[in-house]
């Protein structure tokens, strides 16, 4: 499990969650982490986040408007998502993997990076009428979105089931695993929507039936997990692995792509064709080569969601069938 760096200190309690609904498998929106005391994670606002060179022959792409302003705006939710962006002790920084990736990319293009907290609603608006130049929240790539805006990919998108370190599930890779389980998922989320399309393949087969429980945060989930109420909560990976690598009571028992058999992918996202997303992918392939990029994912345990170098604009998770 990798080691979370810089001056560590202790938590107390559990991650709060706040599940919200979202159009592709982007993540459940949920508060400051904490952790049973004894636990140790680095969320001060000293972060000493890893840092990269610029590249001249990189940062000369960069349209003239931004270059010239000498800041990358970065829009990310920042409202309590760890490990991807959250408020840090002092209640104000943002700190987590998408603040630190978006400093690796702003090195490497020669700009200063100016994070923008916002909510998940208006991240994306504030890129399509230019106000943020970019955004890095866990964005998944979907044919929809690609209509309004260009992406750059940096992660893989995973959904993940945690379960008890004890439990007797011991893992689950398909709609067999889940076979008469009692099962935490979001609601309106694409995990949940992978579970139910797995729970319909196993009453075709005759199998047991998925029991579905849904909670309004994870204080209520984590509980009914150590309780034995559920025998697994199903999420998006990099909370849950954040939780795993804090906690100490619970382990991954399997992942599958946020898409479910469909490959998907996170990224930065640009507004359409305004020039900046060449630059983004060849910042993000300069670090992913350097390895600063691997050390950025090492830090908060997401080492299992690295990508081999950036895409523009893959092919995103199929359009929602008209109803």
């Amino acid at each position: 499990m990798s080691t979370f760096v810089n001056r560590l200190r202790p938590l107390a309690a559990l991650l709060l969650l706040a599940a919200v609904a979202c159009s592709g498998p982007d993540p459940d929106q949920i508060a400051r982490p904490a952790a049973p005391p004894g636990a140790t994670v680095n969320t001060s606002a000293e972060q000493d986040r890893v840092r990269a060179e610029r590249v001249d022959a990189i940062a000369a792409t960069v349209p003239a408007e931004i270059r010239e302003r000498g800041t990358l705006v970065v829009g990310t939710t920042g409202q309590g998502n760890p490990p991807l962006s959250f408020r840090a002790d002092d209640d104000t920084t943002v700190i987590g993997v998408e603040p630190d990736i978006a400093q690796l990319v702003a090195d490497v293009l020669g700009l200063e990076l100016r994070l923008e907290p916002t909510s998940w609603e208006n991240l994306f608006l504030a890129v399509e009428s230019g106000q943020y130049d970019a955004g890095l929240s866990n964005v998944t790539v979907t044919e929809e979105r690609k209509d309004k805006y260009d992406f750059a990919t940096y992660r893989v998108d995973t959904v993940s089931f945690e379960v008890p370190v004890d439990s007797p599930v011991q893992q689950i890779t398909g709609p067999a695993d889940v076979a008469g389980l009692r099962v935490s998922v979001g609601s309106g989320t694409n995990q949940e929507q992978i579970l139910l399309r797995w729970d319909e393949q196993n009453r075709a087969a005759g199998l047991a039936p998925v029991e579905f429980l849904y909670y309004q945060n994870a204080g209520d989930y984590y509980l009914a997990l150590d309780s034995g109420r559920i025998d697994a909560y199903f999420g998006p990976h990099p909370s849950l692995a954040y939780h795993v690598a804090v906690s100490g009571t619970t382990r991954i028992a399997g992942s599958v792509s946020g898409g479910g058999d469909v490959t998907a992918e996170i990224a930065a996202m640009t507004r359409k064709d305004n020039g900046l997303v060449g630059a983004l992918h060849a910042a993000l392939d300069a670090v992913i080569e350097s390895g600063r990029y691997g050390e950025v994912l090492g830090r908060w345990n997401l080492t299992e969601e690295a990508v081999a170098d950036s895409q523009v604009n893959p092919p995103g998770l199929p359009r929602t069938p008209p109803a």
